[in-house]
């Protein structure tokens, strides 16, 4: 069963590498925000990414809040993509949160994700 997890994060980590190199993917966080920021077609390689760190899975809400309508989860581990941060509610201490830039769309918490590069506040 392990083997199998880690032969499904190999051929989504080829996947998603080879269509950032071709160009396929696009970022549009304007469906998250309900707003178009000016870099709303960057590439999706040229984006910040980080780790999921949370020991459960790590909700991904509307808005930068965890009152916020609920759109869906990562599991600990998972890579994702950051377009953007903002100040929004605190949780357990961090009150910045991270706009989506991959294929999901919405906020994640800065408190469970470990940046592997500097990501720059939203401008919109």
């Amino acid at each position: 069963m392990y083997e199998l997890r880690i032969k499904r994060r190999i051929t989504a980590a080829l996947a998603v590498a080879i269509l950032a190199g071709s160009g396929a993917l696009v970022a549009t966080p304007a469906a998250a925000t309900g707003t178009t920021p000016p870099e709303a077609t960057t590439a999706v390689a040229a984006l910040p990414r980080g780790k999921v760190i949370a020991r459960l899975p790590l909700s991904i809400r509307q808005r930068p809040t965890t009152n916020s309508a609920y759109l869906g989860s990562f599991q600990p581990g998972t890579i994702i993509t950051l377009y953007c941060k903002t100040r929004g509610q605190n949780v357990e201490g961090n009150n910045l949160w991270y706009l989506l830039g991959g294929s999901k769309r919405g906020w994640v918490s800065a408190r469970f994700v470990k940046n592997f590069s500097p990501v720059a506040y939203c401008r919109f």
